[in-house]
C-alpha cells in the first residue's frame, strides 16, 4: 500500500500542499480532482518523488518513499508526466523500450514482444516504426502511456504496482480518452494501483473507485465519486452550475451549465 502520513509542501513560501493522510490500495483507481493549483500534480510528484518530501512521510509498503533504491522503484510505479518533451530522433517504439532500462532483463525476444504488447494495448501498434518527433500530441500520448505500461508491465515478486497518470486524457480525443481509462481499469485485475489527475468529473463517476478532491492545496473532499461530486462541489470550487443526473443503468454523471457571463 502507499499512503501519506501529513504530508505537506511549500515552494518559495507559498503552501502548494497542506498535511494530507490519505492512503492508495492496489487494485483501484484512485482520481485526484480539482480546479488548477489546487495541487494535484504536486501530490503525484511528491508521491513518485520525483520532488523531495518537505513535511511529513510517504510510505510505500510501510518503508519511507527516501528508503527506496532509484531503481528498485522504479520496477514498482511508474509515472506518466503532462508533458512528452522528446528530442531525440527515436521510433516510437524506442520511447517505449525506455520504460524498460530499469526493469529486470528478459531476453531480446521478450523485450521486443513487451514493446509490441505495451504499443498494441495503447492502440498505437501501427506507430511502432514511426519517428516520434513526427506524431501528433495525440498520438504522442498514447506512446507515452506504452512507455509508462512497458515499465511496470511484470509484477515484482509478492509485490504491487503503482500507475500514476497526471493528466492522461488531456490530448486524446474523445474515444481515447475513454479508451486510455478502461485500459487503466484493466490493470486493475492484475492488482495495480493506478492514481490518475482527472479534470472531467463525468470522467471521474464513471472510471474511478475513489476520489481525492484538493483546492488551494488543501483536502475538500474524498470518497466515492458517486458520494463526493455533486452540483454543490462544483459550484464552491469552480463557480458552475451544475445537475447531478442517474442513467436507467444506475451511472452518475454531472450536467454542467454554461455561464456565458462569467469570467475567468
Amino acid at each position: 500500500m502507499l499512503r501519506t502520513d501529513q504530508l505537506a509542501f511549500s515552494m518559495q513560501g507559498r503552501l502548494l500542499l497542506a498535511p494530507l493522510s490519505v492512503s492508495f490500495q492496489p487494485g483501484r483507481l484512485h482520481a485526484i480532482f480539482g480546479p488548477n493549483g489546487a495541487g494535484k500534480s504536486t501530490l503525484l510528484r511528491l508521491l513518485s518523488r520525483e520532488w523531495g518530501t518537505a513535511r511529513g512521510q510517504i510510505l510505500l509498503d510501510d518503508r519511507p518513499l527516501s528508503d527506496w533504491a532509484a531503481a528498485d522503484l522504479a520496477r514498482h510505479r511508474a509515472i506518466l508526466p503532462q508533458q512528452h518533451a522528446l528530442t531525440f530522433a527515436f521510433s516510437a517504439a524506442e520511447v517505449v523500450a525506455l520504460g524498460r532500462l530499469h526493469a529486470e532483463r528478459r531476453t531480446a525476444t521478450r523485450e521486443r514482444q513487451i514493446v509490441a504488447d505495451a504499443l498494441a494495448a495503447c492502440g498505437a501498434g501501427t506507430l511502432a516504426a514511426r519517428s516520434y518527433a513526427r506524431l501528433s500530441g495525440g498520438e504522442r500520448a498514447r506512446v507515452q502511456l506504452a512507455r509508462v505500461l512497458a515499465q511496470i508491465w511484470e509484477a515484482p515478486a509478492g509485490r504491487a504496482r503503482y500507475l500514476m497518470l497526471d493528466e492522461p486524457t488531456a490530448h486524446l480525443d474523445l474515444a481515447f480518452q475513454h479508451a486510455c481509462l478502461r485500459l487503466a481499469r484493466d490493470w486493475l485485475q492484475a492488482g495495480v494501483c493506478v492514481i490518475a489527475v482527472l479534470h472531467d468529473p463525468n470522467l471521474v463517476l464513471a472510471y474511478a473507485d475513489d476520489v481525492l478532491v484538493l483546492d488551494h492545496g488543501r483536502l475538500r473532499a474524498q470518497g466515492s465519486p458517486s458520494s463526493v461530486l455533486n452540483a454543490e462541489l462544483m459550484q464552491e470550487i469552480y463557480g458552475l452550475g451544475a445537475e447531478r443526473l442517474q442513467t436507467p443503468d444506475g451511472q452518475h454523471w454531472l450536467a454542467v451549465r454554461a455561464n456565458r457571463a462569467a469570467t475567468p
